[in-house]
């Protein structure tokens, strides 16, 4: 660390309203429900979130905040929402949707009759960009989609990006790698350059508060035939890993199919699954018999 870095660091913890212990207690406290891990190296980030609820709260002292913090769940949930991170767009790793449509879906139709149920959950679901984008890519490149009864699940642990997710409202950024076909055919043009998608597609996805690290948060979903869980690992240590992988795979019918991120792996979290290489994308699966 430079001398300058050290001042500024210095000088920053100076003025936060959190010590080395509160700090602490914090972030154990948002391990805990979470499964995400901040510390010192986050003290900037942490500092402007907790300063901003307690000037929301009219409080200036931190010990007066934490004990709303654990008195009050609501709290607690606003909290947690300003520490996720919600960055995605649409089309985002689309060889794994190309996997789904292409390998995925022909192996699972095998053992269902047409009108038979196929349940898809995409977590955390941001801002609905990612379960969107698989009710798009199927009504585009599975010719049968019509001949399933196809349920698209998005869940998020923060609510306040959940109601976003309801509203589907996007700047250009969001669909910078779809088609301007593909704009004009599911979105309609809204305010200061805007879109909005469709009613119908956005009927075709439901939506759910979820904390997967949490047993009987992710139980109250059902169980699916596939689950993309992805770029979220990446925020957790060894615990919570195997901890929230142990929930997916309950929460995976028998032979359903785990995506997860491109720079995550199933390496040294879960034995429980088997690896299965398919020619778009590697792809985890909950045996049969399990």
């Amino acid at each position: 660390m430079t001398r300058r870095s050290a001042d500024l660091l210095a000088r920053a913890n100076a003025l936060s309203p959190l010590s080395g212990a509160d700090l602490t207690r914090l972030c154990d406290f948002l391990y805990a429900r979470t499964g995400m891990q901040f510390g010192e190296s986050k003290r900037y980030y942490i500092d402007r979130r907790v300063a901003d609820r307690m000037a929301q709260k009219h409080l200036s002292v931190f010990a007066d905040y934490y004990a709303l913090l654990r008195a009050e769940p609501g709290e607690a949930e606003q909290l947690i929402n300003s520490f996720t991170i919600n960055e995605t767009y649409f089309y985002r790793e689309d060889h794994q949707l190309a996997c789904l449509s292409q390998s995925i879906l022909p192996e699972l139709i095998r053992s269902k009759k047409p009108g038979d149920k196929i349940r898809i959950w995409s977590v955390p679901c941001s801002s609905g960009e990612e379960p969107y984008s698989i009710a798009i890519w199927l009504l585009e490149n599975w010719a049968l989609v019509d001949a399933y009864n196809v349920e698209i699940v998005g869940s998020d642990i923060d609510t306040a990006i959940v109601a976003e997710a309801l509203e589907a409202n996007y700047g250009r950024r969001a669909v910078m790698r779809l088609s301007p076909e593909l704009v004009e055919r599911y979105f309609a043009p809204v305010e200061d350059g805007r879109v909005r998608l469709i009613d119908d597609l956005r009927e075709s996805v439901s939506f759910t508060a979820c904390n997967i690290t949490d047993v009987a948060s992710v139980a109250r979903q059902g169980r699916f035939d596939v689950i993309f869980c992805r770029n979220l690992l990446i925020y957790f240590d060894g615990a919570a890993r195997v901890r929230c992988m142990q929930n997916l795979f309950n929460g995976l019918l028998p032979g359903g199919y785990m995506l997860l991120g491109h720079s995550e792996s199933m390496s040294r979290i879960s034995e429980r699954f088997v690896t299965r290489r398919f020619p778009d994308a590697i792809v985890y699966q909950r045996p049969e018999l399990c």
